[in-house]
């Protein structure tokens, strides 16, 4: 083999090294492409499907239930920092899934707020 030979050969497998680095480099490239348009929607429809989940429901039912208990036992200097932590708690909820008497209760706590 001569010099020739030897310098072609070297040159090959250099370029095939950069080639297989390249590439690797352009499928990382793609996947952070695609995390990054896709996981936001991914994100949402597993958050939607959270929230419509039997076990979130309920467990969001009994929550307030025990702070409308809580709040009726308490003293009324203790009753204002209790509506603001089920007002607070109930914000995001969609309050027409709830029984009609804890309904009732929070729609009384957001319009004594506004009073």
């Amino acid at each position: 083999m001569n010099s020739k030979e030897i310098a072609g050969w070297v040159a090959g497998v250099c370029a095939f090294v950069v080639g297989i680095i390249l590439f690797t480099w352009w499928i990382q490239g793609n996947d952070f492409f695609l995390t990054k348009v896709f996981a936001p929607q991914y994100e949402k429809v597993r958050r939607e499907t959270f929230e419509e989940s039997k076990a979130y429901n309920q467990g969001m039912v009994q929550e307030l239930q025990n702070m409308q208990f809580e709040y009726v036992k308490a003293a009324p200097a203790q009753q204002d920092a209790l509506a603001s932590i089920i007002l607070h708690r109930a914000a995001d909820y969609d309050v027409s899934k709830l029984p009609p008497d804890l309904r009732t209760f929070i729609t009384g706590l957001k319009n004594a707020r506004l009073k």
